[in-house]
Order: structure tokens, then C-alpha cells, then sequence
């Protein structure tokens, strides 16, 4: 991994913990130091970052880390909604066998495993997986680099909220029903599970925003 690489990956974690908050504004020289790099692999990550909606570089101030609102994120999950249902619509239609579909598969037991655990953390990662690997099965370049910004935003709002969910059962059985529909290669079924899995996900993100005074993210 290049610095660059593991300056993103590095910025992206301390935005998502919270550690670099919304509306805040750092120095790449502060940056730098806090990553223990120089200031270029640090400059060329914030930009990658500002590309995907995270931070905003302003002349001679550094970068802000954005905030998102609620209607940001309804905002936002309408598009990942369509764009990833197409995805589950195109894999249904591509025939794959079980070894191509294993990843999802997998992804789908670590979820279940996560959710016996109680650990939300664990399912939040094998649940970025299932997502991810969709995308990837849907077998369109552009879909898959706009959703990718998408999910970086849906990412940051899940970190600030799981504590507040329920456990995802009826998530895991959502993702099990999209499989069956594209591993039958049932096209409509595969699009409209998914479809209605994301919208029952934005509805409860957007209650929790609002029933804890979540205003910005």
C-alpha cells in the first residue's frame, strides 16, 4: 500500500470515528504529523477524499471535514437505493454460479454469525461486504464508482447511529432473499428485495436522526 493509500484509509477511519468531527478544518501540515508522514501523500489523499463527498479543501486553510444532514441522507440513500437495485437486477440476470456468488454468501454468514454475537460492529463490516460485492455483480463501472461515494456517506451516518438500532435480523433475511433471486435468476424479485431493503434502511436511519436530534453528521 502506498502512502497516499494509507493516508485515505487512514483519514477515512478517523472521520468515521468521529475523531476528525463534521465542520472541522485541519492543516495538511497537522495532518502530516499526526499520520507521521509528509504533507504530499497527505494532500493527494484529501483530495481522493474530497472526490467522494468526505472533506472540502479550502486555500490555505486545509480541508473541512463535511457535515451531512438528515436531508442529505435521504438524499443519498435515494440514489444508492436505485443504483444498487439495478446491480441486484443485472446480477440476477447474469447467471452466476455458486463459487461466483460465494462472497456474497459469505458475507451473509458472517452477518448472521455478528447478529448471534450481538456484535454490531462485525455485522456493520460483513454488511459494507454484501453491499460492496453487489455492486461488483452488477458488472457496470459507473454505478459502481457513484456508489461507492454513496456508501461512504452511509457508512459514516451508520457508524454515528448503530448504537441506537435494533439487531438487523430482518436486514440479514433482505440480504438472503436478494441471493436466492439472483442465484434463481429471478430479475424482478432480486430488484424489488433490494430496493425495499434500502428504503426500510433509510426510514429507520432518518427516524433514528430524528428522534435523537441527530442535525448534522
Amino acid at each position: 500500500m502506498s502512502n497516499t493509500q494509507r493516508a485515505v484509509e487512514e483519514l477515512r477511519r478517523l472521520i468515521f470515528a468521529g475523531e476528525l468531527g463534521a465542520g472541522t478544518d485541519h492543516l495538511e501540515s497537522e495532518l502530516a504529523d499526526r499520520l507521521n508522514m509528509s504533507r504530499t501523500p497527505v494532500r493527494e489523499a484529501a483530495l481522493m477524499l474530497e472526490a467522494q463527498g468526505l472533506v472540502e479543501m479550502r486555500p490555505r486553510k486545509g480541508l473541512r471535514v463535511l457535515s451531512l444532514s438528515p436531508s442529505d441522507m435521504r438524499e443519498i440513500y435515494d440514489v444508492l437505493t436505485e443504483l444498487e437495485s439495478l446491480s441486484a437486477a443485472n446480477a440476477a440476470r447474469a447467471n452466476y454460479s455458486d463459487e461466483d456468488l460465494s462472497t456474497l454468501a459469505k458475507a451473509i454468514n458472517d452477518m448472521d454469525h455478528a447478529v448471534s454475537r450481538e456484535d454490531l460492529d462485525a455485522w456493520a463490516i460483513a454488511d459494507d461486504q454484501f453491499h460492496s460485492e453487489l455492486v461488483r455483480l452488477g458488472q457496470n463501472r459507473r454505478v459502481e464508482a457513484i456508489a461507492a461515494m454513496m456508501v461512504d456517506q452511509v457508512r459514516r451516518a451508520r457508524a454515528m447511529t448503530l448504537q441506537f438500532r435494533p439487531l438487523p435480523m430482518k436486514s440479514n433475511e433482505d440480504h438472503r432473499g436478494v441471493l436466492e433471486a439472483i442465484r434463481a435468476g429471478n430479475v424482478d424479485e432480486a430488484h424489488q428485495i433490494h430496493h425495499a431493503h434500502r428504503k426500510h434502511a433509510k426510514e429507520m436511519l432518518l427516524q433514528i436522526l430524528e428522534k435523537y436530534r441527530f442535525l448534522h453528521l
